[in-house]
């Protein structure tokens, strides 16, 4: 954890815990090194359904190409926060006054995926213009992944032998034009396992394109890149990403290629900071009981992980008894609510931890507090800091701006 970051835990209260610290510099400067890894023709979108808050959607807007919503409260929501930002609009299930919303709203790309979802559009479309892409689920293989979106039977995107139907539609409604096709087939990739699937993807797109005599200007590959909770200071390798693009791209001279990742650019500004409450020893096993829990960041819960965290003592002890801790040895850290499944980590050493401690979980910066069951048995809602490293004359002190 950063000094900044350091310094405002500890100014927080016991009530102000537990709390979600964003580190907004730490974001920035993340994202500016993918944007540099990245070759000129691939723009880079940021999927908004990683983590919407709204100061990080304005961090990130000088360093991305646009923004990925996947609803119309989303597509509001970016659209009030980053008002001249591109916006691509897709997702399953897009409802008729979703779709009005969209046009309204001018988004730049629909991303349609069915048949349906694009004779619906064509009811709501008036004297306007749509520039979509088709999304397909082609049969490509993925091999191992941790979470196949495509490439077998599912609900995202359609089969090759639909798009036909589709060709048919947009050629007989001027108002619609197909600006290319959309990817999302897997997430969790690494660098070189990604560049495989991309160059699948492209040529399997062009094979299609040339046999319909369709001129496709751009391929959007979706997000996917691998995020490892085991290794928190283990990042995806985008400047090995962008290097093996240029290869890729130099084949397809005239397309346009789009990234749109969430997790990987999010996931490593957040900290949720939390409290050891109690410290009990069940059959020779510790469990350390934590403030919020599950509740607050589900990450854990829904990737089935222990989520990498670190200790922050706390030496000021007040009550007259001596407080419960574990010491060289595994623990469980559990949060508040009355279910086993409320674990956050499972059997991780620790050199000491006491009640009173406080703990910050690292990479809860995306998927965390915004898929979380908020209100489940009604405890406190954590509060939210964004920290902003500000210059200062005292050496070495670093202020910091929250809200």
């Amino acid at each position: 954890m950063r000094p900044a970051l350091l310094d405002l835990v500890g100014t927080m209260t016991d009530d102000d815990l537990p709390a979600y610290l964003y580190d907004l510099p730490g974001l920035r400067e993340h994202v500016r090194a993918i944007r540099s890894a990245l070759p000129e023709r691939v723009e880079l979108l940021y999927a908004a359904k990683a983590n919407s808050d709204p100061r990080i959607l304005r961090a990130l807007a000088g360093h991305v190409d646009g923004f990925e919503v996947a609803s119309g409260g989303e597509l509001s929501h970016v659209r009030s926060l980053v008002p001249g930002a591109p916006i691509a609009f897709g997702g399953p299930g897009k409802t008729e006054t979703e779709l009005t919303c969209a046009l309204n709203s001018g988004v730049e790309r629909l991303h349609i995926e069915s048949e349906h979802e694009l004779r619906l559009l064509t009811t709501v479309l008036g004297d306007g213009l749509a520039e979509i892409l088709l999304r397909v689920n082609p049969p490509v293989g993925l091999g191992e992944v941790a979470l196949a979106m495509g490439g077998r039977p599912g609900p995202f995107g359609m089969d090759p032998a639909q798009l036909d139907h589709c060709l048919e539609v947009i050629a007989s409604d001027p108002r619609v034009r197909l600006h290319g096709l959309h990817f999302h087939l897997a997430s969790g990739l690494r660098a070189r396992a990604q560049l495989a699937l991309v160059d699948k993807i492209l040529t399997w797109a062009q094979d299609w394109a040339h046999g319909r005599g369709v001129d496709l200007a751009e391929v959007n590959v979706g997000g996917g890149m691998g995020v490892d909770y085991s290794a928190p200071h283990k990042v995806f390798d985008w400047p090995a990403f962008g290097a093996g693009l240029r290869p890729l791209l130099a084949r397809h001279p005239h397309l346009t290629l789009r990234v749109e990742p969430g997790r990987s650019i999010t996931a490593y500004c957040g900290w949720y900071v939390t409290q050891v409450l109690d410290i009990k020893f069940s059959r020779g096993q510790a469990f350390a009981v934590l403030r919020g829990g599950t509740h607050h960041l589900r990450t854990p819960a829904a990737k089935q992980h222990d989520q990498p965290f670190e200790v922050i003592p706390d030496d000021e002890w007040l009550p007259s008894w001596n407080r419960p801790e574990a010491r060289d040895e595994p623990v469980t850290l559990v949060g508040q609510l009355c279910t086993p499944k409320d674990v956050l980590a499972r059997a991780v050493m620790v050199d000491r931890l006491r009640v009173g401690d406080r703990v910050a979980f690292a990479m809860a910066g995306a998927y965390a507090w915004n898929i979380s069951h908020h209100d489940f048995l009604m405890h406190p809602h954590p509060t939210f800091h964004h920290v902003e490293d500000v210059e200062v004359s005292v050496p070495g002190r670093h202020a910091h701006q929250t809200s």
